[in-house]
Formats: structure tokens, C-alpha cells, sequence
């Protein structure tokens, strides 16, 4: 008896050594972040930040996050600390975080730097290509030690990726404008995650070879490109009512094989796992273009 309380005291006392591990994980600006234990008060700082601690299993301990963080539900009734292009730095500090994750390209570099100066880690987040998803949730769930239903939902992520790949990759390709916004007229280059789900889906993105992510096109260049498809996205769910502008330029190819679709912005523009049902649909869209030829 007293053999078996001791293996119980020990194995009490190994379970709370790990739970005080340390935690080192390096970031995808080249920082290497080290926590002494892993991460129960996290204050995130972009809505697909949210999303992957979610994905990760570490919901739960997001303590603050930013505006739109609206998905899954759990995540509307999270603490505000502002917008990603403009945060509460005061919000952030008083809410005690033992981590804060940042996203590269959307917050305030002057921000993340004040966060650090004020002895606040802060784990720097900047998934480029769709394959980057299942990284960034094993990354999420190292920091937060939710290290088994990381790898479970990463793994998930990567065997679909795969099934699209197989599927479509080796299609016949089509020329695609991806339509961000109609005024300015706006569209993405070839780092940017949309970019890599046309690419998924066999097809190749007209403005690939433009330098900026989200750059601003003329009309008469996209008609010079002349692509198979045009697909937009747009502010919510519903399909935007000047996808059908170009139907004022009949022998535009898009436009003469009705090639004209719509797929949510959140579901192809957050590098969440929601990244491939966006990527499913838009795949699908472009077999339909293809049945056309």
C-alpha cells in the first residue's frame, strides 16, 4: 500500500514539473520565445490568431483579443484590447497576459516593440502559404501546452490539404483575378495565402508577379490580362453586387463563359483551418469553369 501512494505522490509530482515546464518556441520572425511555463493568459492580437488558438485547444485561455475576432462563437465574448492596426496597449498591459501573439504584417511593429519593453513576451505570428496553418496551431499549442489536440488538428489540416492537392493541383490551368475590392480596384499577388489556394486549385493568378500583397490594378489591366475566371470576395457573406460590373465587357473571357463567382472572405482570407473550405469551394468553382471550355 504504502509502495502504491508512493508511485501516486510521484507521478503527482512529475504531472506538476510539467505543467511548469519551460516552453521555448521560435517565432516566425526568427525570435526564439521562452516561457517559463506554458502560456494560461494569452491576449491575441489578430482575429486568425483566435481562431488558431481555438484550433489548438488553447480558447480557452485567451484572455484579450482584437476587433472581428468572431469566430468560433466562444470568441465574440473574449475581451476587446482594440483593433490589430490599433491597439490598447494600456487594455493589453492591465490585463496581466503571460503572452501576447502578434501578427507580423498586420499590427504595428512600434507595438509589439512597446509590448516587449515592457518585459512582456510576445510570440510573433506570420503564416504566408496555406500549408503555414498547420504550423502556426503546433506552434499555438507548444506555448500554450495543449500539445496533443495541436498535432491532432494539424494533422487533420495537412491530410486535406493533400486530398485538394491530388484532386486539383494537376488540373488544367486557368487564368484567375482574385477581386479584393472594387474601389480602389484591388487585388493579391502571388505571397499571398489567396494566391496559394488558386495554385491548390490549378489555377494561376494573373497579377502573381505584381511586388505588393494587395496591390491596386486599372481596369484596363485586367482586361489586357483577359483571365478564364474572376472570383471576388468582398466585405461579408453575400456575393458583392459589382462582381457583375464586368459583364459591361462581353468579350472578356470570364465574362463571355459566365465565369463570374464569389467565395466569403473569411473562409479564403484568414489563415485558419477555414482556409480550405474556402479553398474547397473555390476549387470547385474553377472545375465548373473548366467544364465550360
Amino acid at each position: 500500500m504504502a509502495n502504491g501512494k508512493n508511485w501516486l505522490a510521484a507521478l503527482a509530482l512529475l504531472c506538476a514539473l510539467g505543467a511548469r515546464a519551460d516552453v521555448q518556441v521560435r517565432d516566425d520572425s526568427g525570435v526564439d520565445v521562452h516561457l517559463r511555463a506554458p502560456a494560461r493568459r494569452i491576449v491575441s492580437l489578430a482575429p486568425h490568431i483566435t481562431e488558431l488558438l481555438f484550433a489548438a485547444g488553447a480558447g480557452a485561455r485567451i484572455i484579450g483579443t482584437v476587433d472581428y475576432s468572431d469566430y468560433p462563437d466562444a470568441a465574440k465574448r473574449i475581451a476587446r484590447v482594440g483593433g490589430y492596426a490599433q491597439i490598447d496597449l494600456e487594455t493589453v498591459a492591465a490585463l496581466k497576459p503571460d503572452l501576447v501573439i502578434a501578427w507580423a504584417s498586420g499590427n504595428p511593429p512600434a507595438a509589439i516593440a512597446k509590448l516587449r519593453a515592457l518585459g512582456v513576451p510576445v510570440f510573433v505570428n506570420e503564416p504566408d502559404r496555406i500549408l503555414d496553418v498547420a504550423r502556426s496551431i503546433e506552434q499555438f499549442g507548444q506555448l500554450a501546452g495543449t500539445t496533443a489536440v495541436a498535432v491532432d488538428a494539424a494533422a487533420a489540416f495537412r491530410a486535406r490539404y493533400a486530398s485538394l492537392a491530388e484532386r486539383y493541383a494537376k488540373r488544367p490551368k486557368l487564368r484567375v483575378f482574385y477581386q479584393i475590392w472594387k474601389e480602389p480596384l484591388m487585388t493579391i499577388n502571388g505571397k499571398q495565402i489567396i494566391s496559394d489556394a488558386i495554385r491548390l486549385c490549378g489555377g494561376d493568378n494573373v497579377f502573381a508577379d505584381l511586388p505588393a500583397l494587395a496591390p491596386t490594378v486599372s481596369v484596363e489591366a485586367v482586361l489586357a490580362a483577359n483571365p478564364d475566371v474572376i472570383v471576388a470576395s468582398g466585405m461579408g457573406e453575400s456575393r458583392p453586387e459589382w462582381l457583375d460590373d464586368w459583364r459591361r465587357w462581353p468579350a472578356l473571357a470570364a465574362v463571355a463563359k459566365g465565369n463570374l463567382y464569389f467565395v466569403p472572405p473569411e473562409l479564403i482570407q484568414r489563415h485558419t483551418p477555414r482556409v480550405l473550405d474556402g479553398a474547397e469551394r473555390l476549387c470547385a468553382d474553377l472545375e465548373t469553369a473548366r467544364a465550360k471550355r
